[in-house]
């Protein structure tokens, strides 16, 4: 048996997921734009926190495990304060640290992770390298996972002794020692039969901590699970929906209406079961009567940052670069604004003078779950106190497009039981089911905020063709806003 401690951690969450990547990795989806930005921030992450143990060496990927084990063990026989991405083999068990610290007659172990706290799986990760390296006869000292701290806020220089949160697991680690042995039997167990798959059913397990890259195989393809089912129940937790899963129940009309529901989440089901579109003009109508014209149809687009780079920046902190505003007349006329930052520069100063130069501060201003826009703007008020009556009038005007759905006013079985704009748009404007589908580029608030973070490694061209995408999607979020209010008017006449 041949494991990695990512390996290991992948078989601490399901040992079908740990047999499959050895044994029919073709069934496991690839590798998505998101995660490999997430794969990218991990790397960045990593090689900022080695300045935490500065003047060490790196023993580097590209050289084969043989020489990786060679050049670590050269490395400590220099007597190397620190080590980076040390290579240790036991037993089958190959692990790399992300810092190995040399001090007198013992060492310490320092985990890195781009997250902002320590998660039970770290502990994992970290206890295999202990395994290991206690097997190899090392006096442990300390074992330490590095996060980042999202509370720190960056001045004009970043200070990583400030961003680095450095949290001592040796205790926890240690606890796991004595049952490592009967999981890595139970793994060699599994992977020693190539042909028969475990007997692992779905369940939480196949989300948490990681989406499983098996899911899809798993789900779709051996049970049949469906695209819509009872694991799509609007904030419907996961144990539930498991539950319900193992009384072998999975379409959403098999509920039966004594199963324990929060009475939002029993009211989608029985919408979706009677197959009846409900509409309630008098509320609607009361709601459009809160507007005023001309309404303000706004959607942001942001982007985060694991290490900051500008000023009042946290790690992970959501940065505005882009904006859409389609503003609706009375009379159905229509202008449109926009505002898109230039890549490689703080964008939130000037999109908030922008934002009040486009929004006067006694309008009706509409947004599509409305509570991330009113975040942004907060945000935006406190870091700019010369702009800040005027961002926050703007926020104090802001209506919910979504009231309707979610206080189920309006509600359709294609809604899915769900008032997501995903199933509202198509549910409402059919014709729109495939625009997001028909850009180029950027379909999504992921991709887009994915596009804007690389923009600096395109060239002009393809900069410029990206921006385009980048407007053209914003536009289409703030247009599907403008015909689902629409509808919503058309209902009531």
């Amino acid at each position: 048996m041949n494991l990695s401690k990512s390996l290991y951690t992948r078989g601490i969450q399901c040992s079908k997921a740990l047999w499959l990547k050895k044994h029919k990795s073709s069934v496991l989806s690839l590798p998505n734009a998101s995660a490999e930005a997430i794969f990218e921030t991990g790397n960045i992450v990593g090689d900022l926190a080695c300045e935490l143990f500065p003047n060490g060496k790196k023993v580097g990927f590209g050289k084969g495990f043989e020489e990786m084990l060679y050049t670590t063990k050269q490395y400590i026989e220099e007597d190397t304060s620190n080590i980076y991405e040390a290579t240790f083999a036991y037993d089958g068990i190959l692990v790399m640290l992300d810092i190995l610290h040399i001090d007198g007659d013992g060492i310490s172990i320092y985990e890195v992770k781009s997250s902002t706290s320590v998660k039970d799986i770290y502990i994992h990760d970290v206890s295999i390298q202990y395994y290991v390296l206690k097997h190899l006869g090392f006096n442990i000292k300390s074992a330490n996972v590095i996060h980042l701290d999202n509370s720190y806020v960056r001045g004009d220089e970043l200070n990583i002794g400030e961003l680095f949160s450095v949290v001592d697991v040796t205790q926890e680690v240690q606890s796991l020692q004595a049952n490592i042995p009967h999981i890595l039997g139970e793994f060699e167990n599994y992977l020693s039969d190539k042909t028969t798959e475990p007997d692992i059913d779905i369940g939480k397990h196949c989300k948490n901590p990681y989406e499983c890259d098996a899911k899809d195989y798993c789900w779709r393809v051996q049970r049949s699970i469906p695209e819509y089912s009872v694991f799509n129940i609007f904030n419907l937790g996961s144990k539930k929906q498991v539950e319900l899963y193992e009384k072998g129940i999975v379409d959403i009309k098999d509920v039966p209406d004594s199963f324990a529901m929060t009475a939002k989440q029993a009211q989608a089901v029985s919408n979706y079961k009677s197959g009846v579109t409900h509409i309630d003009k008098e509320l609607i109508e009361e709601f459009l009567n809160t507007f005023t014209y001309p309404v303000y149809h706004l959607d942001f687009e942001t982007f985060q940052q694991a290490i900051p780079e500008f000023k009042g920046i946290s790690p992970f902190m959501q940065i505005p670069f882009q904006y859409s505003l389609h503003i609706e007349h009375e009379d159905g006329r229509l202008e449109h604004c926009e505002f898109l930052a230039q890549d490689g520069e703080d964008p939130r100063e000037l999109l908030a003078q922008k934002l009040c130069e486009d929004i006067p501060r006694d309008v009706t201003v509409l947004a599509y779950n409305m509570g991330f826009e009113k975040g942004v703007i907060r945000k935006l008020a406190s870091n700019y106190p010369e702009l800040s009556e005027h961002l926050l009038c703007i926020h104090d005007n802001i209506k919910d497009l979504m009231t309707p759905f979610g206080q189920k006013h309006y509600v359709t079985p294609s809604m899915n039981g769900s008032y997501s704009i995903k199933y509202v748009l198509p549910a409402l404007v059919p014709e729109m089911q495939n625009a997001y589908k028909e850009l180029d580029g950027v379909q999504n608030g992921g991709e887009a905020m994915n596009a804007f973070a690389n923009m600096s490694k395109l060239g002009e061209v393809e900069k410029e063709q990206m921006r385009n995408s980048l407007l053209e999607y914003c536009k289409l979020d703030t247009l599907a806003m403008v015909r689902v209010l629409g509808k919503l008017k058309e209902v009531c006449k």
